[in-house]
């Protein structure tokens, strides 16, 4: 497909044959956009739009190749259909990624992501974007201009929409004390030592929050700069990224990038929770499994990490629908992840099996795969 733009000359979506790539789950549709002026090199993966447009954000990130970038975008665009239907949001699941260059190459520029908007366009609505990982409210703006497919602009305080970070991490703490209750039969945090991996929007917010609830945490970020200074605003220790998942604590809190949970990984936790939001913290389902076998509690990550969607969607239904929220009402649909995970962890105790396996035959049947 050819999308003919007054800005630019043409940005290209090609459909993709994704079903021999890692992640391939009988997606919809998969589309490599470029357009050669701006630079932009994309990926866009819907995976399912059986309960509603495909909603999920962008990413933009320095692959080590097209490929690895298609898988990301794979995983992350079936997560997203998980995700959506475990909150009970009339969404299926998409994802869009961005490949930034490793050295060199085309900056984020406003051109770059307005062409990224008019692909976001050409797909008639289909796919909903908002932003991830390099992307903020600033960019959303600009592709806002391009098309009205998207979500996560900035709004005035006390309105639904903006930036979803604060509301993943809302998520995540609610998520994170239901682990905890299950887990440890405590109501509360203070005492409890996290080692959270990653202090960025979501993580350090996560980070601020359980402070102030008298946790003790332990930080680490790919940015050590940024996790020192995390550490003195909290009282917090910092160490290594490479060390943060070896470290002694209560819970392990992934807040960074995925596939972080290895065989390798998991054989080196001392902790009785994994609960973070980070996507796709499973490198392979199998990773589940071993979480379940050395009794560490997993809350699965799209369910714990879903808050930011509840408000997205929130904010995108207001405009396109006029079906608004208010803030307290996102507030309570984003608290409900804390007693969702609490009746997943009772199903996993009460059928044997492990909680992402619960969380994903679930999410299966809700979306009809």
């Amino acid at each position: 497909m050819t999308v003919a733009v007054s800005r630019f000359e043409t940005v290209q979506l090609a459909a993709i044959d994704a079903s021999a790539a890692p992640g391939f789950d009988a997606h919809e549709h998969v589309a490599l956009v470029k357009h050669a002026a701006t630079g932009l090199h994309a990926i866009i993966a819907v995976h399912s739009t059986r309960l509603g447009p495909a909603a999920g954000g962008v990413r933009r990130w320095a692959y080590a190749s097209e490929a690895a970038a298609l898988t990301d975008a794979l995983r992350l665009s079936r997560g997203m259909s998980y995700k959506n239907a475990m909150a009970g949001l009339r969404a299926g699941g998409g994802k869009a990624v961005l490949i930034a260059p490793r050295t060199g190459g085309a900056p984020k520029t406003e051109a770059l992501l307005e062409a990224f908007g008019d692909a976001v366009a050409a797909m008639g609505g289909r796919y909903v974007t908002a932003e991830d990982v390099g992307m903020s409210d600033a960019d959303m703006v600009v592709v806002s201009g391009r098309t009205a497919h998207v979500a996560g602009l900035p709004v005035a305080a006390g309105e639904v929409g903006g930036n979803p970070g604060p509301f993943t991490a809302r998520g995540a703490l609610a998520g994170l004390k239901a682990a905890v209750r299950h887990k440890l039969g405590r109501d509360d945090v203070a005492g409890l030592h996290v080692a959270i991996q990653g202090v960025g929007s979501v993580g350090g917010a996560l980070a601020r929050a359980l402070a102030a609830e008298g946790a003790r945490l332990t930080l680490a970020d790919v940015d050590p700069a940024r996790a020192a200074a995390m550490a003195a605003e909290l009282g917090a220790v910092q160490v290594d990224v490479a060390a943060i998942m070896a470290v002694p604590a209560d819970v392990f809190s992934p807040n960074a990038l995925g596939a972080i949970l290895t065989e390798t990984s998991i054989v080196a936790l001392d902790v009785a929770v994994v609960a973070g939001a980070a996507n796709n913290q499973l490198a392979t389902p199998e990773d589940g499994d071993r979480l379940a076998a050395r009794g560490i509690l997993y809350a699965p990550d799209y369910v714990i990490n879903a808050g930011g969607i509840i408000s997205v969607m929130a904010e995108y239904l207001a405009k396109t629908e006029s079906h608004k929220l208010t803030l307290a009402d996102v507030n309570a649909q984003v608290d409900a992840i804390g007693p969702r995970l609490a009746a997943l962890f009772k199903d996993a105790d009460s059928s044997g099996l492990a909680t992402h396996v619960v969380a994903d035959r679930t999410a299966q049947s809700l979306i009809g795969r």
